[in-house]
């Protein structure tokens, strides 16, 4: 049975300066829990409803779903729960395609592009400062356990894209047609806040600009929504890529 302080300390997870403290983060169902159980993520906890049949019975607990739901952060609670502890996570020097994110602030969004860069294969995720937590329970949801693979970074962007010798694309509605411009195999694609786009001094460190054109006859769509201009945007690159090894 799960005492009421660690109740209590798991659902204080869902705030950062509390992740912070107890170096913790939640991770909920058992197919997600697995994607941690073989990855670089140390595992201290997992609670679970019902046996896990990758793990010997003394690597978790067994619990009622009355306790679930009171430390689960989901409306619908999973089967099971994880605490994982923190990584210390430093920027690598990888080759490819790397994506950048500047003031990403819906956990949902920034899950989500962390799952697509998991998709094509980027091993990192670079991320200004003012992005939001990646290990926001929300955040970590919307991975499905893609981010037990890339490695999620925060630093200052403008100094970084500064010091570096890759070419960065910045994405924004004024830019080169992403469809017709020429494409490297390496470089960093920057994607921006949901409402502003890229900032200024971001924007300046950056080597091109892109943008997707659109094709509606009236071309009243505003924008798009992030993780999806991010899947468009490395569905292109890679695309090209592709193409190039073949001829």
């Amino acid at each position: 049975m799960l005492s009421i302080n660690k109740i209590k300390l798991i659902q204080s997870l869902t705030k950062k300066k509390y992740r912070q403290k107890y170096n913790l983060f939640v991770v909920e169902g058992i197919k997600n829990i697995k994607e941690f159980t073989f990855s670089r993520f140390l595992i201290k906890n997992i609670y679970s409803v019902e046996p896990i049949s990758f793990l010997n019975e003394n690597q978790y607990e067994i619990i009622s779903y009355e306790e679930l739901k009171k430390i689960s952060f989901l409306t619908t609670p999973h089967n099971a729960l994880a605490l994982i502890e923190l990584p210390q996570p430093e920027i690598i020097e990888i080759t490819g395609i790397q994506l950048v994110l500047d003031d990403i602030q819906d956990p949902g969004n920034l899950g989500t592009i962390i799952r697509l860069a998991d998709w094509f294969g980027i091993k990192q995720v670079i991320c200004s400062m003012e992005t939001a937590d990646v290990y926001n329970p929300k955040a970590t949801q919307a991975t499905m356990g893609s981010l037990s693979r890339v490695n999620v970074v925060y630093t200052d962007l403008a100094e970084f894209l500064t010091k570096s010798k890759i070419p960065a694309y910045a994405t924004d509605m004024d830019g080169e047609n992403l469809y017709t411009t020429q494409l490297p195999d390496t470089a960093f694609i920057v994607m921006g806040n949901e409402g502003n786009g890229i900032s200024e001094n971001i924007r300046y460190a950056c080597s091109h600009t892109l943008t997707i054109p659109r094709f509606g006859e009236e071309q009243k769509t505003e924008s798009l929504n992030v993780a999806m201009s991010t899947g468009i945007v490395l569905s292109e690159f890679f695309s090209r890529k592709e193409k190039s090894k073949q001829g």
